[in-house]
């Protein structure tokens, strides 16, 4: 037997080579050069599964157009709590890559993010009036200062063209705009930080699968490794162990045993996108235009227009289309989702299938949809579409969380999670939105968690690479511009005054 990595003991231990790995990575690099790192990636580059470009809609989460972070309550008002968690969470994000961008840590940030204004779209009276009680609730908070709002069907016209184009005048329609949206390229920036690693040090595997996981008996990990293109096998062991596997990360989580991953199920949901790449139509819309979701269906399926930047092409992209597997990978096995039913979750993956009819009603007529059907949704949006222009594309899987719950037995969960071994050894992230634009945030929580002891160490560097880092920028205004501003330029994006 061949042993795979070159290393038979490491510090830390990187299950995944997507955003959530690489990010985790990168602070480790940054917070403690000295320690041992490999990643284990299955498949043969960096990012292919949720961080891909086109498994996802490369939204730089940050509240500005997602209606579902500010859902209106029974009375009709509109909280901004969430949108202003999320947009701050994304602040953070953004100050880290422009501190790796400053210190030339990885390349030109235009090879994965652009500026793309954010667009809220909405049409009808109810949604108009929620659309403008939601605008109303956000516009006073300074992260939130440079959004429009209007009805006019010209000025929307302006901002998006092929929205307005082609529809009845009469129809009541509204939109918000926000100029400092984004567009990111999450498998780039993943394929970035990668590289970034393995030229420091770092053990980078592709092709190799994680396929056990022990607790040792020093209070680390053993981890079995294979090697399916030569059937090769291998141990590591590790301090510390990340289970960034996305889909796959319940399979790891479970196998380790840990009681804090007792509970926990995973409902997965696929997903499809139409794609234009015929530059002439992509020219005439620069904008993500995110809509309300239908009845029933999960936050997720919000359909969106959207401008995308991939290897420096535009493009269009429209969805998503809901769909079913049972894999939990797009690159998975169709097993996975009964392989992951214990004694433990079956209560509460029942009582979520019990309380969650309409979603289940929902997906079985999105999976039956003819493609012309598919083409009338994206009408709605773009009144003068051809479905010849328009090409059908698989997205990335999504797990949803199912977690144990004393009132209803189990709850389906729309966010992400992160689970921590109580001794701090191990770590992992569930769920799925809004996910890739907020690893940095998630991946700080992770190592609020796992590394207690450290932790107090390590926030002046923190600071350093993300001066929000501790600041809530909505109650202070000047710091949020200047950040903004220099985050802007950093990451060569057009900023916005604050006087706007």
């Amino acid at each position: 037997m061949t042993f795979i990595s070159k290393t038979p003991h490491a510090d830390v231990v990187l299950i995944g080579g997507g955003i959530m790995s690489a990010t985790l990575g990168a602070f480790l690099k940054q917070l403690e050069p000295d320690w041992t790192i490999s990643l284990f990636e299955r498949l043969d580059q960096p990012g292919l599964e949720s961080s891909d470009p086109w498994n996802n809609a490369g939204t730089g989460h940050a509240a500005l157009c997602e209606l579902n972070y500010s859902p209106a309550a029974k009375d009709g008002s509109v909280s901004p709590a969430k949108a202003l968690l999320i947009n701050e969470q994304f602040q953070l994000s953004r100050q880290f890559w422009s501190h790796l961008v400053d210190n030339s840590l990885i390349g030109s940030p235009k090879g994965f993010i652009n500026t793309v204004p954010h667009m809220s779209f909405v049409i009808g009276e109810d949604h108009t009036r929620f659309l403008k009680t939601r605008y109303e609730a956000l516009k006073p908070h300074p992260l939130f200062r440079s959004m429009e709002y209007s009805e006019d069907h010209a000025q929307i016209a302006k901002w998006a063209p092929l929205i307005v184009k082609g529809r009845d005048p009469q129809q009541r329609i509204a939109a918000t705009r926000a100029a400092e949206g984004t567009d990111v390229d999450f498998g780039a920036l993943t394929r970035e930080l990668t590289t970034y690693l393995g030229n420091n040090g770092v053990e980078i595997n592709y092709g190799h699968d994680v396929t056990g996981i022990t607790r040792a008996s020093d209070g680390g990990w053993d981890l079995t490794l294979k090697y399916p293109r030569s059937g090769e096998h291998g141990k590591i062991h590790a301090k510390f162990v990340f289970v960034g596997a996305g889909g796959g990360a319940l399979h790891l989580l479970q196998a380790s045993g840990i009681p804090e991953s007792k509970g926990y199920g995973g409902f997965p949901v696929s997903g499809q996108f139409f794609r234009c790449t015929d530059e002439t139509i992509a020219a005439q819309h620069s904008a993500k235009v995110y809509g309300q979701a239908s009845v029933g269906a999960p936050p997720m399926s919000v359909p969106h227009l959207d401008t995308r930047y991939v290897n420096g092409k535009r493009s269009l992209l429209f969805g998503p289309y809901a769909g079913f597997s049972t894999n939990f990978l797009k690159n998975g096995s169709y097993l996975d989702l009964p392989l992951s039913i214990r004694p433990g979750n079956i209560i509460p993956m029942l009582a979520v299938a019990k309380d969650n009819m309409d979603l289940t009603a929902y997906l079985v007529k999105e999976v039956v949809k003819r493609h012309d059907q598919k083409v009338e949704a994206l009408r709605e949006y773009y009144p003068e579409a051809k479905g010849r222009d328009w090409e059908l594309i698989t997205a990335g899987q999504r797990v949803q969380i199912i977690k144990k719950d004393p009132q209803k037995g189990g709850i389906l969960q729309f966010g992400t999670e992160v689970i921590a071994g109580r001794d701090g050894s191990i770590g992992a992230l569930l769920g799925a939105s809004p996910g890739a634009s907020t690893a940095v945030p998630i991946m700080i929580e992770l190592l609020q968690k796992t590394f207690p002891k450290n932790f107090k160490g390590w926030q002046s560097k923190l600071q350093d690479m993300m001066p929000g880092y501790g600041v809530k920028l909505d109650e202070n205004p000047d710091l949020a511009a200047e950040l903004e501003r220099a985050t802007a330029k950093s990451l060569q994006l057009e900023s916005v005054s604050a006087s706007h």
